[in-house]
């Protein structure tokens, strides 16, 4: 009879011991299902966001390829956003100067891009949606006018204003932007320039052997590249108490990304 007590009291303390592990499973459980919850609407705002962004872009593009007439420049919907392309002798010879002819093509882009859609949201209610979001999100659109100068790959001679054609390039598509900013009232803010030298050609001329042919094709890789992008961002913080929750809370978003 002892037997059976001590072996009844043995298995209600076993039972008692791992009582615990049922509520604290279940907790577990809900947390998780709460992280995925909060994964899934973060996911399906940045869907809401990015085809905002889309139809901004698509919007602005149709408008630029509807006013923008000219042999010399070639408009793109890309992944990057819009790619406004221009050849031709754009520049002077191993020079970063633009060539007076082709500065009344780059004024027209610059102020043909200041009325578009995509510095005018506010002249339609299209997007009101998407602005009130951001707003509510202490986000901003951030929209940015970016130039990539790309040179051929003939080497610059030992007397040249530059060391390299990646530096050639870069002063390029600085002297665009300068010719931009300058012929609209767009805040410089909105811009940026990039050079990438010869590295970034569209046809590979280090095949061609014909001279006229590789000619051709270095006409093709001396190009500027102007892109229009858009994308949402953290508003600019007026204290360094809120740079620091705003750094807090992205750790707190990649924590969630991890436990997913």
């Amino acid at each position: 009879m002892q037997d059976i007590n001590l072996f009844q009291t043995t298995e209600s303390s076993d039972e008692d011991s791992t009582a615990w592990a049922i509520p604290f499973a279940d907790m577990m459980t809900l947390l998780l299902t709460l992280f995925i919850l909060l994964l899934v609407i973060l996911k399906e705002s940045e869907k809401f966001i990015d085809k905002q962004i889309n139809l901004i872009l698509n919007e602005t593009y149709e408008q630029l390829q509807d006013k923008i007439k000219n042999e010399d420049v070639v408009i793109e919907r890309v992944t990057k956003g819009i790619q406004i392309t221009l050849r031709g002798n754009l520049f002077q010879s191993m020079k970063a100067n633009v060539n007076k002819k082709y500065i009344p093509t780059i004024n027209e882009i610059s102020r043909i891009i200041e009325d578009c859609r995509l510095f005018n949201l506010d002249e339609t209610g299209d997007y009101k949606s998407l602005l009130d979001y951001l707003e509510k999100g202490n986000f901003e659109l951030n929209v940015e006018i970016r130039c990539e100068g790309h040179t051929d790959n003939a080497p610059l001679p030992k007397d040249s204003d530059f060391r390299s054609n990646w530096e050639l390039s870069s002063a390029r598509s600085l002297r665009v932007v300068r010719i931009m900013a300058d012929a609209s009232s767009i805040s410089e803010k909105y811009f940026s320039y990039n050079g990438y030298g010869e590295y970034r050609p569209l046809i590979d001329v280090s095949l061609i052997e014909d001279f006229n042919e590789k000619k051709r094709a270095r006409a093709y890789n001396r190009r500027v590249e102007i892109y229009l992008d858009a994308s949402a961002r953290p508003k600019t913080r007026s204290s360094e108490e809120e740079f620091i929750k705003m750094n807090a809370n992205q750790d707190e978003n990649k924590e969630l990304e991890i436990v997913q």
